[in-house]
Protein backbone atom coordinates (compact mmCIF):
# COMPACT_ATOMS: atom_id res chain seq x y z
CA UNK A 1 0.00 0.00 0.00
CA UNK A 2 1.34 3.45 -0.94
CA UNK A 3 2.23 5.87 1.82
CA UNK A 4 0.19 9.09 1.70
CA UNK A 5 2.44 12.16 1.70
CA UNK A 6 1.41 15.80 1.95
CA UNK A 7 3.62 18.21 -0.02
CA UNK A 8 3.46 22.01 0.31
CA UNK A 9 5.21 24.03 -2.37
CA UNK A 10 5.06 27.27 -4.32
CA UNK A 11 7.43 29.85 -5.81
CA UNK A 12 10.12 31.46 -3.72
CA UNK A 13 8.84 34.14 -1.29
CA UNK A 14 5.28 32.78 -1.28
CA UNK A 15 5.48 32.13 2.46
CA UNK A 16 5.31 28.33 2.38
CA UNK A 17 7.82 27.94 5.24
CA UNK A 18 5.75 30.01 7.68
CA UNK A 19 2.58 28.21 6.58
CA UNK A 20 4.23 24.83 7.08
CA UNK A 21 5.38 25.79 10.57
CA UNK A 22 1.85 26.87 11.45
CA UNK A 23 0.43 23.60 10.13
CA UNK A 24 3.06 21.58 12.00
CA UNK A 25 2.19 23.38 15.24
CA UNK A 26 -1.52 22.78 14.68
CA UNK A 27 -1.19 19.07 13.86
CA UNK A 28 1.86 18.13 15.92
CA UNK A 29 3.78 17.30 12.75
CA UNK A 30 7.43 17.41 11.71
CA UNK A 31 8.78 19.10 8.58
CA UNK A 32 10.87 17.55 5.82
CA UNK A 33 12.63 20.04 3.55
CA UNK A 34 12.56 19.74 -0.24
CA UNK A 35 14.93 22.66 -0.84
CA UNK A 36 18.30 22.12 -2.51
CA UNK A 37 20.03 24.97 -0.64
CA UNK A 38 18.74 24.30 2.89
CA UNK A 39 20.95 21.20 2.97
CA UNK A 40 24.04 23.41 3.39
CA UNK A 41 25.38 24.37 6.81
CA UNK A 42 26.21 28.05 7.19
CA UNK A 43 24.00 29.19 4.32
CA UNK A 44 21.22 30.57 6.48
CA UNK A 45 20.30 34.14 5.57
CA UNK A 46 20.30 33.81 1.79
CA UNK A 47 18.17 30.67 1.96
CA UNK A 48 15.70 32.03 4.53
CA UNK A 49 16.42 28.94 6.61
CA UNK A 50 14.01 28.45 9.54
CA UNK A 51 15.40 30.13 12.65
CA UNK A 52 16.97 27.97 15.40
CA UNK A 53 14.12 28.73 17.81
CA UNK A 54 11.62 27.43 15.26
CA UNK A 55 13.64 24.28 14.62
CA UNK A 56 14.00 23.71 18.36
CA UNK A 57 10.22 23.77 18.67
CA UNK A 58 9.38 21.76 15.53
CA UNK A 59 11.63 19.01 14.29
CA UNK A 60 12.98 19.64 10.78
CA UNK A 61 14.67 17.11 8.50
CA UNK A 62 17.15 17.40 5.59
CA UNK A 63 18.42 20.81 6.70
CA UNK A 64 22.11 21.43 7.54
CA UNK A 65 23.20 17.95 6.45
CA UNK A 66 26.24 18.80 4.27
CA UNK A 67 29.06 21.33 4.34
CA UNK A 68 29.04 24.16 1.76
CA UNK A 69 32.12 22.77 0.00
CA UNK A 70 30.36 19.45 -0.68
CA UNK A 71 28.31 18.59 -3.75
CA UNK A 72 24.77 17.35 -3.13
CA UNK A 73 22.69 15.73 -5.86
CA UNK A 74 19.04 14.93 -6.39
CA UNK A 75 20.01 11.27 -6.24
CA UNK A 76 21.46 11.72 -2.77
CA UNK A 77 18.39 13.67 -1.75
CA UNK A 78 16.12 10.82 -2.87
CA UNK A 79 18.09 8.36 -0.75
CA UNK A 80 18.12 10.69 2.26
CA UNK A 81 14.39 11.27 1.86
CA UNK A 82 13.72 7.51 1.87
CA UNK A 83 15.74 7.13 5.06
CA UNK A 84 13.99 10.02 6.81
CA UNK A 85 10.43 8.99 6.03
CA UNK A 86 11.17 5.42 7.07
CA UNK A 87 12.47 6.63 10.44
CA UNK A 88 9.57 9.04 10.98
CA UNK A 89 7.01 6.47 9.90
CA UNK A 90 8.47 3.95 12.31
CA UNK A 91 7.82 6.44 15.12
CA UNK A 92 4.24 6.95 13.93
CA UNK A 93 4.85 10.68 13.62
CA UNK A 94 3.13 12.78 10.92
CA UNK A 95 5.13 15.15 8.76
CA UNK A 96 4.70 17.56 5.88
CA UNK A 97 7.15 17.92 2.97
CA UNK A 98 7.92 21.57 2.23
CA UNK A 99 10.03 23.13 -0.49
CA UNK A 100 10.26 24.57 -3.95
CA UNK A 101 13.03 22.54 -5.62
CA UNK A 102 11.09 21.00 -8.48
CA UNK A 103 13.56 18.18 -9.16
CA UNK A 104 13.36 17.05 -5.55
CA UNK A 105 9.56 17.03 -5.73
CA UNK A 106 9.66 15.14 -9.02
CA UNK A 107 11.99 12.57 -7.45
CA UNK A 108 9.50 12.03 -4.62
CA UNK A 109 6.40 11.90 -6.80
CA UNK A 110 7.68 10.17 -9.92
CA UNK A 111 10.76 8.23 -8.93
CA UNK A 112 14.27 9.10 -9.98
CA UNK A 113 16.50 8.57 -12.97
CA UNK A 114 20.06 8.26 -11.65
CA UNK A 115 22.53 8.58 -14.48
CA UNK A 116 26.32 8.66 -14.45
CA UNK A 117 28.25 11.18 -12.38
CA UNK A 118 29.11 14.61 -13.72
CA UNK A 119 31.95 15.08 -16.20
CA UNK A 120 32.98 18.67 -15.52
CA UNK A 121 35.61 18.76 -18.26
CA UNK A 122 33.05 17.76 -20.88
CA UNK A 123 30.46 20.16 -19.44
CA UNK A 124 32.91 23.04 -19.67
CA UNK A 125 33.67 22.07 -23.27
CA UNK A 126 29.96 22.12 -24.14
CA UNK A 127 29.58 25.52 -22.47
CA UNK A 128 32.44 26.80 -24.65
CA UNK A 129 30.53 25.49 -27.68
CA UNK A 130 27.54 27.59 -26.64
CA UNK A 131 29.72 30.70 -26.33
CA UNK A 132 31.25 30.17 -29.77
CA UNK A 133 28.31 28.80 -31.76
CA UNK A 134 25.16 29.40 -29.73
CA UNK A 135 22.51 27.33 -27.95
CA UNK A 136 20.97 26.25 -31.23
CA UNK A 137 24.13 24.40 -32.22
CA UNK A 138 24.18 22.54 -28.90
CA UNK A 139 20.54 21.58 -29.37
CA UNK A 140 21.39 20.24 -32.85
CA UNK A 141 24.19 18.14 -31.32
CA UNK A 142 21.61 16.56 -29.05
CA UNK A 143 19.10 16.08 -31.86
CA UNK A 144 21.73 14.11 -33.80
CA UNK A 145 22.15 11.53 -31.01
CA UNK A 146 18.85 11.67 -29.10
CA UNK A 147 16.09 13.30 -31.16
CA UNK A 148 13.37 12.29 -28.67
CA UNK A 149 14.98 14.25 -25.84
CA UNK A 150 15.80 17.15 -28.16
CA UNK A 151 12.12 17.49 -29.10
CA UNK A 152 11.22 17.83 -25.42
CA UNK A 153 13.83 20.48 -24.61
CA UNK A 154 13.83 24.13 -25.62
CA UNK A 155 17.07 25.08 -27.38
CA UNK A 156 17.82 27.53 -24.54
CA UNK A 157 17.51 24.83 -21.85
CA UNK A 158 21.28 24.61 -21.74
CA UNK A 159 21.56 22.75 -18.42
CA UNK A 160 19.41 19.78 -19.46
CA UNK A 161 20.82 19.64 -22.99
CA UNK A 162 24.33 19.43 -21.56
CA UNK A 163 23.26 16.70 -19.14
CA UNK A 164 21.69 14.67 -21.96
CA UNK A 165 24.83 14.95 -24.07
CA UNK A 166 26.96 14.06 -21.06
CA UNK A 167 24.92 10.90 -20.37
CA UNK A 168 25.22 9.82 -24.00
CA UNK A 169 28.98 10.46 -24.05
CA UNK A 170 29.59 8.47 -20.84
CA UNK A 171 27.24 5.55 -21.52
CA UNK A 172 26.49 5.50 -25.24
CA UNK A 173 22.82 5.30 -24.28
CA UNK A 174 20.19 7.99 -24.83
CA UNK A 175 18.97 9.67 -21.68
CA UNK A 176 15.41 9.17 -22.97
CA UNK A 177 15.99 5.40 -22.76
CA UNK A 178 17.06 5.69 -19.13
CA UNK A 179 14.04 7.81 -18.30
CA UNK A 180 11.23 5.55 -19.49
CA UNK A 181 9.93 5.18 -15.95
CA UNK A 182 10.49 8.83 -15.00
CA UNK A 183 7.31 10.90 -15.06
CA UNK A 184 5.04 8.10 -13.89
CA UNK A 185 3.62 8.10 -10.40
CA UNK A 186 5.94 6.63 -7.80
CA UNK A 187 4.10 3.49 -6.62
CA UNK A 188 5.55 3.80 -3.12
CA UNK A 189 3.90 7.14 -2.34
CA UNK A 190 0.45 8.61 -2.68
CA UNK A 191 1.39 12.28 -2.97
CA UNK A 192 -0.99 15.19 -2.53
CA UNK A 193 0.65 18.45 -3.50
CA UNK A 194 -0.65 21.91 -2.61
CA UNK A 195 0.96 25.09 -3.96
CA UNK A 196 0.68 28.68 -2.78
CA UNK A 197 0.32 31.24 -5.55
CA UNK A 198 0.05 35.04 -5.63
CA UNK A 199 -0.66 37.36 -8.51
CA UNK A 200 2.63 38.26 -10.15
CA UNK A 201 2.78 41.88 -8.93
CA UNK A 202 2.17 40.82 -5.34
CA UNK A 203 4.74 38.04 -5.52
CA UNK A 204 7.33 40.39 -6.97
CA UNK A 205 6.80 42.84 -4.09
CA UNK A 206 7.25 39.96 -1.65
CA UNK A 207 10.48 38.98 -3.44
CA UNK A 208 11.82 42.52 -3.22
CA UNK A 209 10.98 42.74 0.49
CA UNK A 210 12.61 39.38 1.11
CA UNK A 211 15.85 40.37 -0.63
CA UNK A 212 16.03 43.67 1.27
CA UNK A 213 15.49 41.74 4.50
CA UNK A 214 18.34 39.36 3.63
CA UNK A 215 20.76 42.27 3.21
CA UNK A 216 19.53 43.86 6.43
CA UNK A 217 20.11 40.59 8.31
CA UNK A 218 23.72 40.38 7.10
CA UNK A 219 23.84 38.42 3.84
CA UNK A 220 27.10 40.11 2.78
CA UNK A 221 28.84 39.12 6.02
CA UNK A 222 27.50 35.57 5.72
CA UNK A 223 28.94 35.20 2.22
CA UNK A 224 32.23 36.72 3.33
CA UNK A 225 32.49 34.14 6.13
CA UNK A 226 31.82 31.33 3.67
CA UNK A 227 34.48 32.61 1.27
CA UNK A 228 37.08 32.85 4.04
CA UNK A 229 36.85 29.11 4.70
CA UNK A 230 39.86 27.42 3.11
CA UNK A 231 37.63 24.56 1.91
CA UNK A 232 35.81 26.99 -0.37
CA UNK A 233 32.35 26.49 -1.86
CA UNK A 234 31.07 23.73 -4.11
CA UNK A 235 29.93 24.63 -7.61
CA UNK A 236 26.35 24.14 -6.50
CA UNK A 237 26.63 26.29 -3.39
CA UNK A 238 28.53 29.08 -5.15
CA UNK A 239 25.79 29.34 -7.79
CA UNK A 240 22.97 29.59 -5.25
CA UNK A 241 20.58 32.48 -5.76
CA UNK A 242 21.68 35.41 -3.62
CA UNK A 243 25.12 33.98 -2.96
CA UNK A 244 26.36 34.12 -6.53
CA UNK A 245 25.54 37.82 -6.84
CA UNK A 246 27.25 38.71 -3.55
CA UNK A 247 30.29 36.66 -4.57
CA UNK A 248 30.30 38.73 -7.77
CA UNK A 249 30.33 41.84 -5.54
CA UNK A 250 33.45 40.59 -3.75
CA UNK A 251 35.00 39.90 -7.17
CA UNK A 252 34.38 43.52 -8.18
CA UNK A 253 31.61 42.85 -10.68
CA UNK A 254 28.84 44.68 -8.77
CA UNK A 255 28.37 47.30 -6.10
CA UNK A 256 26.15 46.33 -3.17
CA UNK A 257 23.09 48.12 -4.65
CA UNK A 258 23.74 46.42 -7.99
CA UNK A 259 24.04 43.01 -6.31
CA UNK A 260 20.74 43.70 -4.52
CA UNK A 261 19.05 44.56 -7.82
CA UNK A 262 20.50 41.49 -9.55
CA UNK A 263 19.25 39.17 -6.81
CA UNK A 264 15.77 40.64 -7.16
CA UNK A 265 15.84 40.26 -10.91
CA UNK A 266 17.19 36.71 -10.82
CA UNK A 267 14.74 35.71 -8.09
CA UNK A 268 11.81 36.96 -10.18
CA UNK A 269 13.08 34.88 -13.10
CA UNK A 270 13.55 31.87 -10.85
CA UNK A 271 9.99 32.19 -9.52
CA UNK A 272 8.71 32.24 -13.09
CA UNK A 273 10.59 29.03 -13.90
CA UNK A 274 9.27 27.41 -10.72
CA UNK A 275 5.69 28.21 -11.73
CA UNK A 276 6.28 26.60 -15.12
CA UNK A 277 7.44 23.45 -13.36
CA UNK A 278 4.55 23.41 -10.88
CA UNK A 279 1.94 23.83 -13.61
CA UNK A 280 3.28 20.65 -15.20
CA UNK A 281 2.34 18.64 -12.10
CA UNK A 282 -0.91 16.83 -12.85
CA UNK A 283 -1.98 16.32 -9.24
CA UNK A 284 -1.43 19.83 -7.88
CA UNK A 285 -3.99 21.84 -5.88
CA UNK A 286 -3.65 25.63 -5.82
CA UNK A 287 -4.23 28.12 -3.02
CA UNK A 288 -4.59 31.52 -4.68
CA UNK A 289 -3.48 33.89 -1.94
CA UNK A 290 -4.29 37.58 -1.59
CA UNK A 291 -1.95 40.28 -0.33
CA UNK A 292 -3.76 40.60 3.01
CA UNK A 293 -4.16 36.86 3.74
CA UNK A 294 -2.41 35.95 6.98
CA UNK A 295 -0.52 32.74 7.74
CA UNK A 296 -3.26 31.25 9.89
CA UNK A 297 -5.89 31.71 7.16
CA UNK A 298 -3.64 30.23 4.45
CA UNK A 299 -2.72 27.33 6.73
CA UNK A 300 -6.41 26.53 7.16
CA UNK A 301 -6.93 26.57 3.38
CA UNK A 302 -3.96 24.26 2.86
CA UNK A 303 -5.12 21.79 5.52
CA UNK A 304 -8.58 21.74 3.94
CA UNK A 305 -7.13 20.80 0.57
CA UNK A 306 -5.00 18.07 2.09
CA UNK A 307 -7.74 16.55 4.22
CA UNK A 308 -10.40 16.77 1.50
CA UNK A 309 -8.21 14.59 -0.67
CA UNK A 310 -6.98 12.18 2.00
CA UNK A 311 -8.43 11.64 5.48
CA UNK A 312 -6.00 12.38 8.31
CA UNK A 313 -5.51 9.26 10.39
CA UNK A 314 -3.29 8.60 13.38
CA UNK A 315 0.20 7.73 12.20
CA UNK A 316 -0.45 9.03 8.69
CA UNK A 317 2.45 10.72 6.92
CA UNK A 318 1.24 14.21 6.04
Amino acid sequence: MSLPIWILTGPTACGKTDIAVNIAETLGAEIVSADSMLVYCGMDIGTEKPLPEVRNKIRHHLIDIVEPWEEYSVGRYARDFESVIHEVHQRGKPFIVVGGTALYLKAIMNGLFEGPSADWEYRNYLKSVVVKQGSGFLHKMLADVDPETARKLHFNDQKRIIRALEVFKKTGIKISSFQTQFGRNNPRYDCIIVAINYDRDILYKRIEARVDKMFHRGLVNEVQTLLKNQMGLSKQASQALGYKEVIDFFNGKYTIPQANDMIKRNTRRFAKRQMTWFRSFSNIHWVHAQADDDVKYLSTKVIELFTNNKPLLKGTIL
